[in-house]
């Protein structure tokens, strides 16, 4: 999502929007991202941090001064985006590992990602070039709800995901995350090289992946 899709939202709502895909950022930045004043900005900071929305922290000046301060989102801001059917999703888990053990789960996410890749492999098959193939897979994973991104970086891209909406089912069974690098792969195929460099899970703000020309 975009910031221009957030038009008709409040200023509040968008600076969530903004701590939540861009990370920390300082009163001064978040006024000029949002094109509003500094004042109309502090004030509506204000009333997120009193809601519990978000908290200050502070960040060491890189000369003389003193340090500043950057806002970032609470446990409480972060459950606003959504993690898709968490509950269900940890009871069919814990279900199949009782009556089928742990070896059923794996044939679960198994299953999953056979499915997963199918599709990823069909929608970027029909792109021209890795470029064009980064992008596709990006809209897939916008479009399933992990606000994701396509970055330039050196020869290749970053395929940067804001949100997680199966954060709940990944921390239960890592299984998933493992089943996503495998599936990025094979959707792009062998003139890319996929590698995780951040991830949620592991304490990271969010989760990035590096594609580059074999």
């Amino acid at each position: 999502m975009s910031l221009s899709n957030l038009d008709s939202t409040s200023s509040a709502e968008r600076i969530l929007f903004l701590l939540k895909t861009r990370g920390a950022l300082k009163t001064t930045d978040l006024a000029s991202l949002l094109q509003i004043s500094f004042e109309a900005t502090r004030q509506h900071l204000q009333k997120l941090q009193a809601a519990g929305q978000i908290n200050g922290i502070s960040v060491p000046s890189t000369g003389a001064g003193r340090p500043s301060q950057k806002w970032m989102l609470t446990d409480a801001a972060q459950r606003r985006f959504p993690d898709t059917h968490s509950v269900l999703t940890l009871q069919l888990i814990d279900s199949v590992e009782q009556v089928f053990g742990a070896e059923g789960v794996d044939q679960l996410i198994s299953r999953m990602e056979a499915s997963s890749r199918a599709e990823y492999q069909q929608a970027c098959n029909q792109a021209q070039g890795l470029e064009d193939k980064v992008r596709v897979l990006v809209q897939l994973r916008e479009r399933a709800g992990y606000m994701a991104q396509m970055q330039a970086c050196g020869d290749g891209w970053l395929i940067i995901e804001n949100h997680c909406p199966i954060c709940v089912a990944a921390s239960r069974c890592q299984g998933f995350c493992r089943s996503e690098l495998q599936v990025f792969q094979a959707a792009l195929g062998e003139q890319a090289q996929v590698e995780r460099c951040e991830h949620l899970l592991s304490g990271d703000r969010r989760c990035v992946y590096r594609v580059m020309p074999a």
